[in-house]
């Protein structure tokens, strides 16, 4: 694997193009080129099951597909069928398909923790929907958000508490309110102290490690004492903790749960599901003021639903759930070993749930760093792994992480010679990697 000799120059050509034109060069900036090393960020030709091709014409092995949405693999052929019937028959109409109660029903089938469900077509819809259902039916200004988990919304309430906050009124920033994940006395130290204020508390129900015992538990009595919705943010556990969810692995119900990602298999489709009584707050059969829900004219897409349906079937025909937890094992047993085996297993660290695998690259001092981020990654593109993250799909082979695990191994060589020397510097071929929340470019 010779990193020198590695090059994209027809897809460093695309990403000037794609510059030109869209600010950012992405329509995600997690997917930027500023996350890549300098000139190696591969625009895709296309994928196809766990592998995708550059325009460059390099395969790769792909991992956090469609950032965590391709749960399935690209291009599945159950979920495309399911989409091509429907395309034949219209895609959006004047009124409701009955394709729209079909898929509600199978959602609610699949998650019966909820009594109704929502769709969109973005998480950011379903989240949005969920804290201002939450004002509306508490009467209260405030949201208050886990300070430890990345993403909730690209809307206002949240935005502005990052440190992309550019644009976002201050009076908007000071209704947003944060509290610590697995800390249930500081969050009751929170709600005491905006008594009466908080309209919802919003999180993950689990993210790189497991809730402490009785956590989520606490959490919902906390909120429910306090007069608070509890919302759970399900985009990335949802299907891949479990078909219901983290809220059904763990039996915890919140009041509400929003789903997207892996429910459309890269497919354009999110839920906002939650109580009846809350939920019909956003319908028709109800004697309060009205809250503006959900009303998106693309929301009930009917090839979107359908592979979303068919996405579901799968699951839980083909256990899907559990194959990316015995991928998952088998990938994170492999690249520990193949980073102790380099003398690296202390700074290529991998964490997170077997179904939800992320990486850590730490410096000589065991810290987070970017410019050995930057230095794993290039080795890793070299040898035809394109790897954000260590998030499986489950199409996935054994062969496709016996060779992910086999170029990690080589990487790991290189890192052991930059830790040596102490500066990684000579082996990232440009600047470092940057994340996604800085306030400057």
């Amino acid at each position: 694997m010779d990193t020198e000799e590695f090059a994209l120059p027809r897809s460093r050509a695309a990403n000037e193009r794609l510059h030109a034109l869209i600010p950012g060069g992405a329509h995600t900036y997690a997917k930027g080129d500023d996350q890549y090393p300098e000139h190696l960020a591969p625009v895709i030709s296309h994928g196809r099951g766990a592998h995708v091709w550059d325009v460059d014409g390099n395969r790769y092995v792909e991992y956090g597909s469609g950032l965590r949405s391709v749960s399935l693999g690209h291009a599945h052929p159950r979920v495309l069928e399911a989409v091509r019937r429907q395309l034949d028959r219209g895609s959006n109409f004047v009124r409701p398909s009955l394709l729209e109660a079909e898929a509600a029903e199978r959602f609610l089938a699949t998650v019966p923790t909820a009594e109704m469900v929502k769709f969109a077509k973005n998480g950011s819809d379903a989240t949005t929907a969920a804290v201002r259902l939450a004002r509306a039916v508490t009467g209260r200004p405030r949201v208050a958000i886990c300070a430890d988990h990345p993403f909730f919304s690209v809307d206002d309430w949240f935005i502005g508490t990052t440190p992309m906050s550019a644009g976002v009124p201050e009076a908007t920033n000071e209704l947003t309110v944060a509290f610590p994940y697995g800390d249930l006395a500081a969050t009751r130290e929170l709600l005491d102290r905006y008594e009466g204020e908080i309209a919802c508390l919003i999180l993950e129900p689990a993210t790189h490690s497991e809730p402490p015992p009785g956590y989520l538990e606490g959490l919902r009595e906390l909120a429910h004492r306090h007069g608070c919705v509890l919302v759970f943010d399900e985009m990335i556990t949802g299907f891949r903790w479990s078909e219901a969810g983290a809220q059904g692995l763990y039996g915890v119900v919140p009041d509400l749960s929003t789903f997207g990602k892996a429910l459309g298999n890269g497919f354009a489709v999110s839920a906002l599901a939650g109580r009846r009584e809350l939920m019909e707050r956003g319908g028709l059969r109800h004697s309060g003021d009205r809250v503006f829900l959900l009303s998106t004219t693309h929301g009930a897409e009917t090839h979107a639903l359908a592979a979303a349906m068919a996405v579901q079937t799968t699951y839980v025909e083909e256990g899907v759930t559990a194959r990316l937890h015995v991928l998952g094992e088998k990938l994170a047993a492999g690249v520990r070993e193949a980073a102790a085996s380099m003398g690296v297993g202390e700074h290529v660290v991998v964490r997170g749930r077997a179904s939800n695998l992320v990486f850590a690259t730490l410096d000589e001092r065991r810290r987070p760093s970017q410019p050995y981020r930057t230095l794993f990654l290039r080795q890793l593109l070299a040898g035809g792994v394109l790897a954000p993250s260590f998030v499986v799909s489950a199409a996935l082979s054994d062969a496709d992480i016996e060779h992910t695990v086999d170029v990690v191994g080589q990487a790991c060589a290189v890192y052991r010679k930059a830790l040596d020397s102490g500066d990684p510097t000579p082996w990232l071929g440009g600047r470092p990697v940057k994340p996604v929340f800085r306030r400057t470019v």
